[in-house]
């Protein structure tokens, strides 16, 4: 009987071996620099499911089914919106704890539910019913993409696309919104929240300045 040929060399002991042997197959195929250890789960709660449980949980407020996070306007509260040169022309006339967004261009204004509706009527007892403002009102029915809550999550990726909503003046946890906005029950001042009438004239003259502005200087290039 012929005998076992005796292997050459010492047996590798555990702790000799290969520290890429203790990573996975499929790190060691796509990187076979990485480190030892199992791959970080991912997060089961994506941006889009913390932004709805924010809103939805932590205000209150109805959000409609589907990606990116859109919010129910007509609920809870209306939108006045206006070119962002003269919203924030006219914020100093604001309650400060009213919530306000902008989207690229554009300022969002929360204004109290049914609002939408009065601001035809309102325009045109103002005697600004006859301009072109550039002031539109989204009420029942509406819906207005949702800004990316404040706090960490805008300091750190995935972060707002260039011209997403954004919060000037977020909305707070815990409180209750409608005391804030701007409404026509407010008698000028109810509760910290200006008479939408005086608000509505307001965002108007500002809207106009900057129309002007904007004819001015478009009339001085073809010039």
């Amino acid at each position: 009987m012929v005998g076992s040929v005796p292997p050459v060399g010492p047996p590798a002991s555990p702790a000799a071996a290969s520290p890429a042997s203790t990573v996975p197959l499929s790190r060691r195929v796509l990187d076979p620099a990485a480190p030892a250890g199992p791959a970080e789960p991912p997060d089961p709660a994506g941006p889009s499911d913390r932004t709805r449980g924010w809103y939805e949980n932590e205000l209150g407020w109805p959000t409609v089914p589907g990606k990116p996070v859109r919010l129910s306007v007509g609920v809870r509260f209306d939108v006045l919106e206006v070119p962002a040169e003269a919203g924030h022309a006219a914020l100093r006339r604001l309650a400060p704890g009213s919530p306000v967004a902008v989207e690229g261009a554009r300022m969002r204004l929360l204004v109290a539910a049914g609002s939408a509706e009065e601001l035809p009527g309102i325009l045109r007892w103002l005697e600004w019913g006859a301009l072109p403002l550039d002031l539109r009102a989204v009420g029942a029915g509406g819906v207005i993409e949702a800004p990316l809550p404040p706090g960490p999550e805008c300091s750190r990726p995935p972060w707002p696309a260039q011209g997403a909503a954004v919060w000037v003046r977020p909305p707070e946890a815990g409180r209750e919104v409608e005391a804030s906005l701007p409404t026509v029950s407010a008698l000028g001042g109810g509760g910290g929240a200006p008479d939408l009438v005086r608000w509505v004239d307001t965002l108007a003259t500002h809207c106009h300045r900057v129309r002007l502005r904007r004819a001015s200087a478009q009339a001085l290039a073809f010039s």
